[in-house]
């Protein structure tokens, strides 16, 4: 039995199997903290005690004395920051923190050309530019750093012991020369970073660490098993879809949103806030469009409104949809394919007729827009695609799923276990650096349960058109950070 620990911004979920199926899951929420406007932080030990949690709900359904392995996942561009003794300097920044917007434009400046090597133009959510304001407001902090991990890399710390990342997640970072596929020293350089602070570079199956005697008394683990270094949440999600060979596709619904392709070359597109990144299996790259917001609109909403995020839903299926409102979704800014790191959420064309169904459907349009607007930011790269998987909690709704396929016009398939996504792949590549598989095995693709097929609706499109509109409208409103 193999596990997939997956470190989500809302929350650690885990799974159990044997690399096909799926044996138990468990997860454990998880909260952020915004101290200041445009701040986005958590504490990693709550990472920590979040997957000893989680565990231990796993430990109720089958034992943990019959795991094997282990390999992990978790949300990207996070700056664990570690003094000499290995201990956390401060809350984690998160990717989707907006307030070393100063710094990116500096970083850009001294190192134009940082969108060829890194794969992506720096934004605020990336790990670079946080560094750089840890400098430049936290120069106490600054001088006491040792080590700086990633999410996932602090509870393989906290499992094994070692400093070790895998390079999908690295990608994310900035620091990773792409093409090399090795820390760049020059982008260390620009951003405040001593590359010795860096951990070691690994392929997601290559096992990093055994779990060390102190952290089995904590989880209830075996003591020595294997742990591989796995991958960022958008490459291990991949694996899960077996979007490891070129040319395969899928969307993510998660708190944030990502439209990735799978190849096998380089090939950057920074003008368009595409990444193109090291992919968690060796001789892979793959291009993405992230979107800070993905699902979370539809949770924020469900807060406001003292409802779960299944009946906004619901209530957006019940809405008159000729009389919904516009809503963009930018509640922490954009990164695809805007780039602006500025912009806010707002409801446009309130009625007073307008009610909570009208407001749920406007929601939710706004989620399918946002993928509109990253297939078009793709270009060609993805007309030859078959079909998007979909994968992530928000997954689970058919009625968002269709609105995406009519939105961008490509054909989308749930996959079977489409929610276990990221945590499913890391448990993949665990299965496959104890070579219970292999790495062509990592490209099988699940069973498709459902299928979306496009269907054109020509108020959907001019609904489209008009959210456009607005945030071009808005954009020279938004300039200065709040």
């Amino acid at each position: 039995m193999f596990l997939g620990i997956d470190i989500g911004t809302s929350a650690v979920k885990v799974i159990c199997t044997d690399g096909t199926a799926i044996f138990a899951t468990a997860t454990a929420g998880l909260t952020v903290q915004s101290p200041y406007p445009g701040w986005s932080e958590q504490a990693p030990d709550a990472w920590w005690l979040a997957t000893c949690a989680a565990l231990a709900e796993i430990a109720k359904t089958v034992p943990l004395s019959g795991v094997t392995g282990i390999g992990l996942s978790g949300q990207m561009h996070g700056a664990v920051l570690l003094d000499s003794a290995r201990q956390v300097l401060r809350p984690a920044i998160l990717w989707n923190d907006s307030r070393s917007t100063e710094d990116c434009t500096r970083l850009q400046n001294v190192l134009p050309n940082i969108g060829s090597i890194a794969g992506v133009l720096p934004l605020p959510g990336f790990t670079a530019p946080k560094l750089m304001w840890v400098a430049r407001e936290e120069p106490e902090v600054h001088a006491r750093i040792a080590h700086i991990l990633l999410p996932k890399d602090y509870i393989g710390l906290r499992l094994h012991g070692e400093l070790a990342t895998d390079r999908s997640d690295a990608a994310g970072t900035l620091w990773l020369d792409q093409t090399a596929r090795e820390w760049s020293e020059a982008v260390a350089a620009a951003s405040d970073t001593d590359i010795g602070w860096l951990p070691r570079l690994a392929d997601g199956h290559e096992v990093v660490g055994q779990v060390m005697a102190s952290a089995a008394a904590e989880t209830g683990l075996p003591s020595g098993i294997p742990v591989v270094a796995g991958g960022g949440d958008a490459a291990t999600g991949a694996v899960s879809l077996g979007a490891t060979e070129p040319g395969r596709g899928f969307i993510s619904l998660g708190t944030s949103g990502q439209l990735f392709v799978a190849g096998d070359a380089y090939h950057p597109n920074p003008s368009k806030y595409v990444h193109a990144f090291a992919h968690t299996v060796p001789g892979r790259w793959y291009q993405m469009a992230a979107m800070l917001n993905g699902a979370r609109p539809i949770a924020w909403l469900a807060g406001q409104l003292e409802i779960d995020a299944g009946e906004v839903v619901a209530l957006a299926e019940s809405a008159d949809a000729s009389r919904v409102p516009t809503f963009l979704p930018y509640l922490t800014g954009e990164r695809s394919p805007h780039g602006d790191p500025h912009i806010r959420a707002g409801f446009f064309g309130l009625e007073d007729s307008t009610n909570r169904a009208g407001l749920c459907r406007a929601v939710i349009e706004a989620v399918a827009f946002t993928f509109a607007d990253a297939v078009d930011s793709f270009g060609d790269t993805i007309a030859d695609l078959p079909h998007l998987a979909a994968i992530g909690g928000g997954s689970k709704s058919p009625f968002l799923l269709q609105l995406i396929a009519n939105a961008t016009g490509q054909r989308i398939g749930r996959t079977v276990g489409s929610d276990a996504g990221p945590a499913l792949g890391a448990a993949r590549l665990a299965a496959c650096g104890l070579e219970v598989l292999n790495l062509s095995d990592l490209g099988q693709q699940p069973d498709v349960a459902d299928w979306f097929e496009p269907a054109h609706n020509e108020d959907l499109i001019d609904r489209l058109e008009g959210y456009r509109a607005l945030y071009r409208a808005l954009k020279p409103l938004n300039q200065q950070p709040k």
